[in-house]
């Protein structure tokens, strides 16, 4: 038996929250599909969207499609994931503008395995890479002191 919710408030003609897992007999539906500002579902439609497959600015989920997303398959701007796909990527498969990953494939790429134009990873570290990076996090990956070591 699936469940199906969502508020009475709306916003631009969407509801504010809307929740739909599981299967709908009535309707016909093997899944749910819940639409709205904050929607949580099967599938997830929404400015924050939680599911399995999850899109919206915010996305979370197995697969996640947005502007910032988490889950096993991260597709944004920000993407964070199992594989991230985007502008900035952070996981176990980076592949992005910048790229922080085990294994890291982008313009500037950190990792234990990185290729890009400037890479930082275990066996090579280009001096542009490290200055990026270390800019990038504020000293949080080469401290103040050790910086002129890389250079």
């Amino acid at each position: 038996m699936g469940i199906r919710w969502q508020s009475t408030a709306t916003f631009l003609d969407r509801p504010l929250v809307c929740v739909a897992v599981g299967p709908d007999p009535a309707k016909n539906e093997a899944r749910g599909h819940a639409r709205g500002i904050v929607a949580i579902g099967d599938m997830a439609t929404g400015f924050i969207a939680v599911g399995a497959l999850a899109r919206g600015f915010v996305a979370v989920g197995g697969l996640a499609i947005g502007g910032i997303t988490l889950g096993g398959l991260g597709v944004g701007i920000l993407a964070l994931g199992g594989l991230a796909l985007g502008w900035l990527a952070l996981g176990g498969l980076a592949v992005g503008y910048i790229a922080v990953g085990g294994l890291a494939i982008g313009v500037y790429a950190l990792g234990g395995a990185a290729v890009g134009k400037f890479v930082w990873s275990g066996m090579h570290s280009d001096p542009e890479a490290v200055e990026f990076f270390s800019r990038f996090w504020h000293g949080v990956l080469v401290p103040q002191g050790l910086r002129s070591t890389f250079r």
